[in-house]
């Protein structure tokens, strides 16, 4: 199953470039220079072959929060830039945050150190989240990420995965719309210590 993943996406790599090739050679002769067209390809290229070794992912996944192996279904979300992480019930005691998970998914009271505030806009207006470090596992990846926090109980997803966690190791196929890699990080001890 795994070979036969990796051969086509090898094959939409190959498609990709020929699209790109095909794109720069029509600039060339729109424009009149080899220059840009070539420029077009060179800089397009790495994108695109990089792309081979990454995971892909559909619009939700789930994914595990370490260390407490809490299974989470994520909305991966290339329009959030930070990861956003459902947290009930929140309260700040000097520099760490106590909250609980959604009773969906156990209910568990966490707490983390705050390591920083992100101002958002959202449709309460502008507000600042606390921001926590926490590590997932994602498909085969074990992930340390930022993730601010927010009362998510009016929408489906207890996680948003944004752009800060995917950038270097995932391709987000939207077409794609139910679960297609589960996690299956086999370390689940945590950096802190914690079991």
């Amino acid at each position: 199953m795994a070979a036969k993943s990796l051969a086509n996406e090898r094959k939409d790599v190959r498609k990709s470039i020929k699209r790109v090739l095909k794109m720069g050679r029509r600039f060339q002769m729109k424009k009149g220079g080899f220059a840009v067209g070539g420029l077009l390809i060179f800089l397009l290229f790495p994108v695109i072959a990089g792309a081979e070794n990454k995971i892909t992912l559909s619009r939700a996944e789930e994914v595990i929060l370490l260390p407490w192996d809490i299974k989470l279904l994520a909305r991966i979300d290339t329009g959030a830039t930070v990861t956003s992480l459902d947290a009930r019930g929140l309260k700040i005691d000097g520099d760490e945050v106590e909250f609980r998970l959604p009773e969906d998914y156990g209910g568990a009271l966490l707490r983390l150190p705050i390591v920083a505030w992100r101002h958002v806009r959202s449709s309460k207006g502008r507000e600042s989240r606390p921001v926590v470090e926490v590590d997932l596992c994602v498909a085969s990846k074990r992930l340390r990420v930022r993730a601010n926090l927010n009362d998510r109980s009016m929408v489906k997803y207890p996680i948003i995965l944004g752009r800060n966690a995917l950038k270097d190791y995932f391709i987000v196929d939207v077409k794609k719309r139910s679960k297609t890699t589960p996690p299956t990080c086999t370390d689940h001890s945590n950096r802190r210590g914690e079991k």
